[in-house]
């Protein structure tokens, strides 16, 4: 038994879940008389097969036509296919016409009611082949409220795709368009004409008399003399055929002395303000953001009309209001503005924190008279928060320890290092700045008392080569050169001719440097500047120091 009840409940939900992926929509819920409407029949499951049953339509309208657009889709990476069927009917009768149910195996739409409007008769006269209407949908506004202009192309004959519309421009109003066009079929005195429907919503911005000017329609008409003369890669056969709609005049009136002077101007058929709340309200707790949603959705203005909403206003209540959010919305009887606001609230302690209540007036144009939408007050319940309350006493208690507090500390290690940094680059600037550009560059090779002791001992062993070898290396460390060494010192030269004898001469084998070392011994010091001042740098020192 409970096997079977588990089954039929299976089944049922089944059914429920499968009668889910059959809908169906309509183009339009308003069409006049003799105007035909698009029914589309949507199915997601790829299990069903077949077509719908539409012998229901047959009793309350006309089937015109029918198709069927398959198509494939890809939701969250998941193939899905979706079959749809559009079906043209037009209502047999007018006023309420419902829609039944229709069934595709075991799944079925729901119904679908529609308005259909009479007809205030129709002229027995021969109709241009296309030709414009075009309506208001009331003959009088207020100032900045809305008045629906509604467009309609009637044709009888085909059309080319090249037709063009001359845009609708007003300057003393502001002019959008509600929606896409939109097209459908309509029997007039039994011929059938295919319409072109635009929308239009209009705001004068002036009061006085207004007039909607006309629009120019253009297109080519399709001619076809003979199935013979149709060429599809030569110029199109028709006609081109320019029609203009006819000017409508709008009596703008201005806005009631009985409004409030210091309140934005707000003509419209319906307002709401509602608003929304992330956590709920019962959830706060003090130093924890709330974010308030407040929308407000006007029928019959755009939302560029909306004024701002009031703030909200709380003792004890921190608020940081979010960039708001605009949207329009096309419906039957043209747009709906909405203006989303967010703001997040912050509650500064615990307990109870009124909110003061939000109220928007506007003119209601239906009733023509004043009204007041508004939220009522509310009294936040604010819970506490035991780390908010351990934060605050903690900084409470550091002023009485006499202790810096935790925040000081870093801003006060900062401000030290930053001036230590400060006077060790000025002192290392100051000791840079009295360096010489150029360091003296350090002599290399043996030193000046090396190169004496050579001369001395190749001297002293009469070693003529040698000596040459080690005067020549002394003479180069030397102010002057050996030449001027030996022309202001006699027993010098004397000496050097005695070397250069031996060295070029067979008696070099018998050379005595002893007379050379005395000579280099006792040569006095060069009379230079350097010398003068300090005549100690240059003198040779002694033979045999103490």
């Amino acid at each position: 038994m409970s096997r079977l009840l588990c089954t039929l409940l299976l089944s049922l939900l089944a059914l429920s879940a499968s009668a889910q992926t059959f809908n169906a929509s309509v183009d339009r819920t308003r069409l006049n008389e003799g105007e035909s409407v698009e029914l589309t029949l949507e199915s997601s499951d790829a299990t069903r097969f077949g077509k719908p049953e539409l012998q229901p339509l047959d009793a309350l309208f006309e089937v015109l036509g029918t198709r069927q657009v398959n198509r494939l889709t890809s939701i969250n990476d998941q193939a899905r296919a979706v079959t749809r069927w559009i079906i043209t009917l037009q209502p047999k009768h007018s006023g309420y016409v419902v829609i039944p149910p229709l069934r595709l195996g075991d799944a079925q739409s729901q119904a679908i009611t529609l308005h259909v409007q009479a007809s205030g008769g129709q002229t027995g006269g021969q109709l241009a082949p296309i030709f414009i209407d075009a309506s208001l949908d009331q003959e009088s506004v207020y100032v900045q409220a809305q008045s629906v202009l509604t467009l309609r192309i009637y044709h009888s004959v085909s059309l080319y795709d090249d037709s063009s519309l001359t845009p609708l421009e007003i300057p003393q109003a502001r002019v959008e368009a509600l929606g896409e066009p939109r097209t459908y079929e309509k029997d007039i005195n039994g011929i059938r004409h295919g319409v072109i429907e635009l929308r239009y919503a209009i705001f004068p911005q002036e009061s006085g008399e207004l007039l909607i000017p006309g629009q120019v329609f253009t297109a080519t008409a399709v001619e076809r003399s003979g199935a013979n003369d149709y060429n599809p890669f030569g110029p199109r056969p028709g006609r081109v055929t320019r029609v203009k709609s006819p000017e409508i005049p709008l009596r703008v009136k201005a806005k009631p002395a009985s409004y409030p002077a210091d309140v934005p101007w707000l003509p419209a058929r319906s307002l709401s303000l509602s608003e929304a709340w992330n956590p709920q309200p019962e959830q706060a707790r003090a130093g924890e953001s709330l974010t308030r949603s407040l929308l407000l959705k006007v029928d019959g203005l755009s939302s560029a009309q909306l004024p701002p909403l009031p703030a909200t206003r709380g003792a004890d209540l921190r608020r940081y209001p979010d960039q708001p959010q605009l949207a329009n919305q096309a419906s039957e009887f043209g747009l709906t503005g909405s203006r989303e606001e967010r703001e997040a609230l912050v509650p500064n302690r615990s307990g109870q924190i009124e909110l003061a209540a939000i109220g928007v007036q506007w003119w209601n144009t239906l009733e023509d008279r004043l009204e007041r939408s508004s939220l009522p007050a509310r009294t936040l319940q604010v819970a506490s928060n035991p780390s908010l309350e351990a934060q605050a006493t903690a900084l409470a208690q550091a002023p009485a320890t006499g202790l810096p507090g935790p925040a000081l500390w870093p801003w006060q290690l900062s401000t030290g290092l930053l001036s230590l940094s400060t006077m060790l680059g000025f002192a290392l600037w100051w000791r840079a700045r009295r360096q010489p550009a150029v360091l003296p560059s350090q002599q290399t090779g043996p030193s000046p008392r090396n190169l004496l002791d050579d001369l001395k001992r190749s001297c002293l062993a009469n070693d003529s080569l040698a000596t040459r070898h080690a005067l020549d290396a002394w003479a180069r460390q030397q102010p002057e050169t050996l030449a001027d060494m030996a022309a202001r010192f006699t027993p010098l030269s004397d000496a050097l001719d005695g070397l250069n004898g031996a060295l070029y001469s067979e008696s070099g084998q018998h050379w005595q440097g002893r007379n050379l070392w005395l000579a280099i011994r006792s040569l006095p010091a060069a009379e230079t500047a350097e010398t003068s001042l300090n005549p100690e740098a240059s003198a040779l020192p002694p033979l045999y120091p103490r």
